[in-house]
């Protein structure tokens, strides 16, 4: 077997330790209030309670933090509702109108659908159409701002809708990105984007493409991290 499964039961929580030929280098993750250990197969028992003792404290206060987190609300589509866009909160107006339109203005994000199409269903798609078309747009303007920066040429970029991933760097220079992205903060937006450039360089997570990265964003640590934490509240 390539990957073998235990678990560890430390100071105020249980971890789930994943043995695998595929990890030379051992990682902890907190995900939902689960604790995953990811290490190389042969790494010893020892080896792992010192690292587990190492990470105690920070395991117990993210496993901590879940808990205490209220359970996130479903949306309705309605007005009032909070709808985050580039990181910045803005109020949900839904109104009665023709032609169909969606728009950010005076701190509200308003979307006009016919009284015949007023249901939830319609307005979520609505709002997804809209961040589709904007997230399209903001990240084309970037690409094309750090592609000089990094001195690369890609030959398309084009969004989608991907379900593990902010993004994918194709051999033959072709750059997408899960338009989701576009609710995060600037800055993080501005990483995903650098990221994928540097892929272009370097198909791979190796040194030299962490090294350009952070030529670009010396900031990248804090970003990726608030990726790992954050990234699943990216929804609308």
């Amino acid at each position: 077997m390539n990957t073998q499964i235990e678990f560890f039961k430390g100071n105020g929580f249980i971890a789930e330790i994943i043995r695998t030929n595929r990890r030379k280098t051992a990682s902890v993750k907190v995900n939902e209030g689960k604790v995953s250990v990811v290490i190389p197969k042969n790494l010893s028992d020892t080896l792992v309670e010192e690292l587990l003792t190492k990470k105690t404290r920070w395991i117990r206060e993210k496993v901590f933090l879940h808990r205490q987190s209220p359970p996130s609300k479903v949306k309705e589509y309605i007005s009032g509702e909070s709808f985050t866009y580039l990181g910045r909160n803005y109020r949900l107006k839904v109104e009665t109108g023709t032609p169909k339109d969606v728009k950010l203005k005076n701190g509200r994000l308003t979307v006009i659908l016919p009284k015949s199409s007023k249901s939830p269903e319609r307005v979520k798609d609505a709002l997804t159409e809209w961040y589709r078309n904007h997230a399209e747009q903001k990240l084309l303007g970037k690409v094309n701002r750090y592609a000089m920066i990094v001195g690369v040429k890609p030959n398309s970029v084009s969004i989608k809708t991907f379900k593990s991933r902010w993004g994918s760097c194709h051999t033959n220079s072709q750059i997408q990105f899960n338009w989701k992205i576009i609710i995060a903060p600037n800055r993080i937006v501005d990483y995903v984007v650098v990221h994928e450039l540097c892929h272009m360089k370097e198909h791979n997570h190796s040194p030299s493409f962490w090294r350009c990265v952070e030529l670009i964003m010396p900031d990248y640590l804090e970003c990726k991290e608030w990726l790992k934490e954050n990234g699943k509240q990216l929804e609308i």
